[in-house]
């Protein structure tokens, strides 16, 4: 039997964006992997998919609204659709091929510490512009760079709890989605390494080698990268987000790509 194959998309934003997802042939599982419709409409699209969808929200997805809101409201939304909306879960799947694969999904949001602690402080004041445009609130308040912050030390200890997890029989590989990146290995290359970048990429690094396949969004390119684990296969890591096509970012995208776990 051969490996077990995704389809990944994500950054489509198709609250502005022109594009039409159809289910990629050989698919066994769809992984939207965040910032699909700040508006929750294009969700529509995949009702019906001929594949299991695995769905971890984006940034975007929070636009406008209050975040304490807005996960029960988009969890109902997915499930009348026939999504299954994750974060902060995991999910083992059945493969064709027989193995059982653990699917870790989280946001994983900012915690703005990529270059160290020295640089928080520079970062979050770069993620103060972030912040405004997404205009998101929490029990009334701005949802602030303080505020990402506590729920990306959130995610990150939910993560590192949950990948700390024995098998014990359970899964025979696994899988993370994430939104936001997981190494500045991931840093879209138009923009370098500057305090910006930390609202992008986290310092994940040593989590990464704790699962076979670690799938993201968030940066509007694409990646495809291994990291190497002693005595194992590298970990793979690919980001396969499309981004907007007014400013060529789509250029080169391929959303009938298959990835193989």
């Amino acid at each position: 039997m051969q490996p077990m194959k995704l389809q990944l998309l994500s950054d489509l934003h198709l609250e502005t964006e022109a594009f039409d997802p159809v289910p990629a042939p050989g698919a066994e599982l769809l992984v939207l992997a965040g910032d699909i419709d700040a508006t929750w409409a294009g969700l529509q699209r995949f009702a019906g998919w001929p594949v299991p969808v695995i769905f971890v929200p984006g940034n975007h997805e929070f636009d406008g609204r209050d975040v304490e809101q807005v996960l029960p409201a988009l969890r109902e939304r997915c499930a009348a659709l026939g999504l299954r909306l994750l974060n902060r879960e995991s999910l083992v799947v059945d493969a064709a091929d027989g193995e059982r694969v653990r699917f870790v999904c989280v946001l994983r949001w900012s915690d703005f510490d990529v270059f160290g602690a020295a640089q928080r402080e520079r970062a979050m004041r770069a993620a103060s512009y972030f912040q405004r445009v997404m205009n998101a609130t929490r029990s009334g308040a701005p949802f602030d760079a303080d505020a990402v912050r506590r729920e990306g030390l959130a995610d990150r200890a939910w993560l590192e709890a949950e990948l700390s997890q024995a098998a014990g029989g359970r899964w025979d590989r696994t899988v993370v989605v994430t939104h936001f990146a997981p190494s500045l290995r991931s840093a879209d290359p138009r923009f370098g390494r500057q305090p910006g970048t930390a609202s992008f990429c986290n310092a994940d690094d040593d989590l990464i080698p704790r699962a076979d396949l670690w799938l993201h969004g968030h940066l509007h390119c694409r990646h495809d990268y291994r990291v190497q684990r002693p005595g194992r296969a590298p970990t793979r890591v690919v980001c396969q987000a499309r981004g907007l096509a007014s400013k060529g970012e789509a250029a080169g995208f391929d959303p009938l790509r298959l990835i193989d776990l």
